[in-house]
């Protein structure tokens, strides 16, 4: 029965890892503001495709400068170098509009 409780506290909190806050967690780790970053999270999760969340992800781990002094600009120039219009495009809006109400 014990095992049984275990396996299931470590099924629930593996399904706390969703996307949305995996990105919430990157994009706060490259810098940007908790409240910029959730709500940035929450629109490109639905915008963009498992592969380009996971690019993505991939410039949030340049770390060339300390945590919390990296602008939306400066986030919006290092996705601009994946070379993926459609990222840009979506990455570029939700900063735009969360910048915007926050």
């Amino acid at each position: 029965m014990k095992k049984l409780i275990v396996l299931s506290a470590v099924l629930a909190l593996s399904a706390c890892a969703t996307p949305e806050s995996r990105i919430r967690t990157g994009l706060i780790s490259a810098g940007l503001s908790a409240p910029v970053a959730s709500c940035m999270a929450e629109r490109l999760v639905d915008r963009l495709s498992l592969l380009q969340l996971r690019r993505l992800l991939s410039i949030t781990t340049l770390r060339d400068q300390r945590i919390g002094e990296l602008t939306t600009a400066q986030f919006l120039h290092r996705t601009r170098a994946l070379g993926d219009p459609e990222i840009l495009g979506v990455v570029s809006i939700a900063a735009l509009r969360c910048a915007i109400s926050s």
